[in-house]
């Protein structure tokens, strides 16, 4: 494809909107710092800056091409602001700021965006915070009203209840991710060990329990004082705005807030260590790893991208130095590298994964790494792995413009972190300044023979695995007793504006989503094509899909589809699959095989100039696989400890024990993913068969997305002209009914500090607009968004989870209603109690008028945000296809939901949500358990999961 192509598409991302040098006359108290307009001849986001006499950074980025705008508003502080004793303050704010301020009542901040078709949400790390919304761009003064509000107006709305409950939520947050979560805890362990007690960075941004517990709600507001002010703040808004406009509601809303005290960046604090320090976890775990953790610099350094790739070269993919020394060989399981760069320090960490048998030792497997990271000093770094690494850059910084959300993001981070917004070209000329003596610098200054933490993770009372019995103890954490603050301590600063800020401010003129322009053809083997021509990045996404999935695989053989998709991947008679990933990446592009329920695909993307050359490495690798027998062997061990490593998920048991309770003696009761037994029994030349006999034209579909035309993508796809092959016949699923007696069925997962619960019964087959849509419209306000009656009884009413909902699914044969939460295990039975209540309440009596309206306006305009990226324009089409869907479905919708009325959703509630009709799975420690489920009544059985 031509250049023009990509002068074009980066002229249209402009929108052509920035003001430039000549701007207009500002609002009082706002002055304009910089412009960057587009750049034609390579990528880059246009925006404009400016400030507040408060402080406040505001960045501007128009994008005209969807009817949508992406608010950002990022705090210059994260857990490295804490104190210790009081870790873990930033991400309870986190939490707080949903909770309602001055004029935002409680729980009605999820609410008003929900309700506007919008998604939210906040982010925590170590050096800021962030919260953000994408609404429809009618939406966005009643956007900039909210955030300003917390910013300006929280302390004063925040209670001791609010306090209480978010630190129960904080609480189950930290259960459901780390305590409970096999591995969850390594990098807490690594924090302890890599940095001093008193290093911002030696606890997690989580935070400790303890901590959590000894503070009251006065601490916290203290803190929001002295970080959360509008000179600490980056505000950007990109989307389809009016620029003066914008400007002028920031002022409003933004410009009376008075300024906090001022931050200083804090120094950097690189750490070094004066010898290895070794450390080991025991975990419920069944794959042993090592980790190890070298100290490196700290973001921004000049040392950065040639840490960057030297982490790419030891362990990024099939060429790198660990795959092909640990992995290939069948030493570990996975192996990889990376560095973890943040504000004060950064850490490169080197890991290698033993699986559950006899290789499990970690000694040979740490002398392995060891040896893998001496090849550098001993062969050198070679210039065509630059290459390959330059190359997938410069494809990165086209593909992060596809969405105003993640041009938006990285506005907020480089304004916050840099003070340039901006950094697509720079940070690409630093990875195209690397060289192999950068490398190999980075590697002598910070790797070879440097100290380093190494941690070894073991299951439980097998430290006999670990590399080498622990040299290392964290010292005691110090706990300050820090003096009370009282209120009139609290020094609040409150804003006095020239309006009513109660007034919600009114919405502008309605937006929604238009179906994309769609071409359709068959090619000359019967494959139907649909496609769509998009010209915002000059980018190709294709999906071709076959009959492969797992339901076509015969019972006994499970996961066949998946090893077969992954053996397309090894290789082909021409090229090693190293090859083929060396050429792939030099170009930008990637090609991969993956299996899901019903089929199996393969899905391409380029950027649309190296478009034919990625073709031809697709084409190499769908019709002239390798299938080598040592390939095999490898794949099928990792499959199954890919399997291994699942069922150690609380999730994945769970979500097995459902399929077994509900579709016992089916094939839907299995996991189409497979079995270790039903692994271990496949041979290559089974997999060769399913090839031979399921990629097949007949009943294959094909997706197009992108800057190509109907006439090119046609051209493009004729290598899928050579497919042959016969209809594939889909095995019978069995015969199952739904069950006629409500039971608990307990998973034994011993000492889990928290229970998964479920509620699920047989659903109906999926439509677009039938009784299941119906259903899923009844049930949004009781289980499907952040202020449903569900999680705001469990997670906002009684704490008992991090987040709890339900959904109504389905397939082209059978469906599920699905409610579920992760809760403290000392709340199981009631959390039980409380959904059963929850779903009685609203099956007998249905939705509220309010609820009704909320879920109009909200599904209503959710459309405008659905199709704005090439991703999710692919996943539209490929339905379209694959359900025979008319191109107006989603006019059928919309329509559907703006005049269906209450008695019909409420009749869908009746139907679908009678409690008695859902059975109950628990996954938790049996022992404890037991007695309180008993007290409810309900008959308990002992359920053994399938693996």
């Amino acid at each position: 494809m031509k250049n023009w192509l990509l002068v074009l598409t980066l002229l249209i991302l402009s929108g052509c909107s920035l003001w430039g040098s000549k701007t207009p006359p500002l609002p009082q108290g706002v002055q304009f710092i910089e412009s960057q307009p587009a750049d034609p001849d390579k990528a880059s986001i246009p925006y404009s800056k400016y400030q507040l006499d408060n402080g406040l950074t505001v960045i501007l980025s128009p994008d005209h091409s969807d009817p949508l705008v992406h608010v950002d508003v990022t705090y210059h502080v994260g857990s490295a602001r804490e104190k210790i004793g009081r870790s873990g303050f930033a991400h309870f704010f986190e939490h707080m700021m949903f909770q309602g301020s001055e004029h935002v009542g409680d729980q009605q901040h999820f609410k008003i965006v929900t309700e506007a078709g919008g998604s939210l949400n906040g982010t925590t790390n170590r050096d800021r915070t962030n919260y953000f919304e994408t609404v429809p761009s009618n939406q966005l003064e009643k956007m900039l009203w909210l955030e300003s509000d917390r910013m300006g107006f929280l302390v004063n709305a925040v209670s001791q209840r609010k306090f209480e409950i978010q630190r129960d939520t904080v609480k189950n947050e930290r259960g459901q991710n780390y305590d409970n979560r096999p591995y969850g805890l390594v990098y807490e362990r690594i924090g302890e060990a890599l940095y001093p007690k008193n290093h911002p960075y030696s606890w997690q941004t989580i935070g400790y329990v303890e901590d959590l517990d000894r503070v009251d709600v006065n601490d916290l507001k203290a803190f929001f004082l002295r970080w959360y002010g509008p000179n600490n703040a980056v505000l950007t808004i990109g989307g389809d705005i009016d620029e003066a406009q914008t400007l002028a509601w920031v002022n409003k809303y933004f410009g009376t807030i008075p300024k906090g005290p001022e931050v200083n960046d804090a120094d950097k604090q690189p750490v070094s260590l004066p010898n290895d320090r070794f450390i080991t976890l025991e975990d419920r775990i069944r794959q042993p790893m090592v980790m190890m953790a070298f100290p490196t610099q700290y973001r921004g350094a000049d040392s950065e991208a040639s840490i960057d790739a030297l982490a790419a070269i030891l362990g990024d993919g099939k060429n790198s130095i660990l795959y092909q020394n640990l992995v290939k060989t069948q030493v570990a399981i996975d192996a990889g590298a990376f560095q973890d760069c943040a504000e004060l320090s950064c850490t490169l960490y080197v890991y290698a994964m033993g699986d559950s048998g006899e290789k499990g030792d970690l000694t040979p497997i740490y002398q392995a790494l060891n040896q893998a990271l001496e090849q550098v000093k001993t062969e050198g770094v070679k210039q065509e792995q630059l290459d390959a690494i330059t190359g997938q850059a410069e494809a990165g910084t086209i593909y992060a413009l596809q969405s105003v959300s993640g041009k938006v993001s990285q506005l907020a981070a480089n304004q916050t972190f840099y003070n340039q917004p901006d950094r697509l070209q720079t940070e690409l000329e630093q990875i195209r300044n690397v060289t192999p003596e950068s490398v190999e610098q980075a590697y002598q200054q910070f790797v070879g023979g440097k100290h380093k933490v190494v941690l070894s993770v073991v299951p439980k009372n097998q430290t006999q695995l670990e590399v080498k019995k622990p040299t290392f103890t964290p010292p005691k954490r110090d706990l300050p007793d820090y003096p009370k603050i009282a209120d009139d301590q609290l020094e609040i600063r409150q804003p006095k504006d020239n309006f009513d800020r109660s007034l919600v401010p009114e919405v502008g003129q309605a937006v929604s989503g238009t179906m994309p322009q769609l071409y359709r053809f068959n090619l000359d083997n019967g494959i139907q094509v649909i496609g769509t021509t998009t010209t915002e990045t000059p980018t190709v996404a294709i999906q071709v899909s076959f009959p492969a999935g797992n339901r076509y695989v015969p019972s006994g053989k499970e996961g066949l589809a998946g090893l077969t998709a992954a053996m397309l991947q090894e290789g082909t008679t021409e090229h090693t699959s190293e090859q083929l990933q060396q050429e792939l990446d030099k170009l930008g592009s990637s090609v991969s095989f993956s299996s899901g329920g019903y089929q199996s695909s393969i899905v391409i993307t380029s950027l649309t100039k190296n478009l034919d050359a990625t073709l031809k490495i697709a084409d190499e690798m769908l019709f002239k696989p390798a299938f080598n027998p040592q390939d095999f062997d490898r794949v099928k061990n990792q499959t199954i400890q890919g399997l291994i490593y699942s069922h150690q998920q609380p999730s994945w048991l769970a979500s097995q024990a459902t399929k077994q309770v509900l579709y016992k003696g089916s094939l839907f009761s299995r996991d189409a993913e497979g079995s270790v037994d039903s692994l271990k029994s496949l041979t290559l030349n089974d997999v060769q068969q399913f090839y031979r006999s399921h990629y097949t034209p007949v009943g294959a579909k094909a997706v197009v997305v992108g800057a190509i035309e109907q006439s090119q993508a046609s051209q493009a796809l004729t290598f899928l002209g050579k497919l042959t092959g016969k209809k594939v016949h889909i095995p019978s699923v069995g015969k199952f009914s739904p069950l006629t007696k409500q039971s608990i069925y307990l998973v034994d997962k011993p000492n889990s500090p928290q229970s998964v619960v479920r509620l699920a019964r047989i659903g109906m087959p999926y439509d677009a607009t039938g009784e299941m849509y119906l259903t899923q419209l009844a049930n949004y306000n009781l289980g499907g968004n952040f202020n449903s009656r569900i999680n705001q009884n469990l997670r906002e009413d009684k704490g008992f989870t991090y987040g709890a909902g339900g959904a109504v699914y389905g397939t082209k044969e059978t469906g599920l209603v699905l409610y579920s939460a992760q809760v403290r295990a000392d709340s199981t039975a009631a959390s039980i109690q409380e959904l059963l209540k929850e779903l009685k309440r609203y099956s007998r009596d249905g939705m509220t008028d309010d609820e009704l309206a909320f879920m109009r306006l909200a599904v209503g305009q959710q459309d405008a945000l659905k199709y704005e990226t090439p991703g999710q324009k692919a996943n539209l089409l490929y339905s379209i296809l694959d359900y025979s869907l008319s191109d107006d479905f989603i006019d059928k919708k919309a329509e559907i939901v703006k005049t269906v009325d209450k008695a019909t959703l409420d009749k869908a509630a009746t139907t679908w949500f009678q409690p008695q009709d859902f059975q109950i799975i628990v996954v938790g420690d049996a022992k404890k358990l037991m007695p309180e489920l008993k007290k409810l009544a309900i008959p308990v059985q002992n359920l053994e999961v399938k693996r």
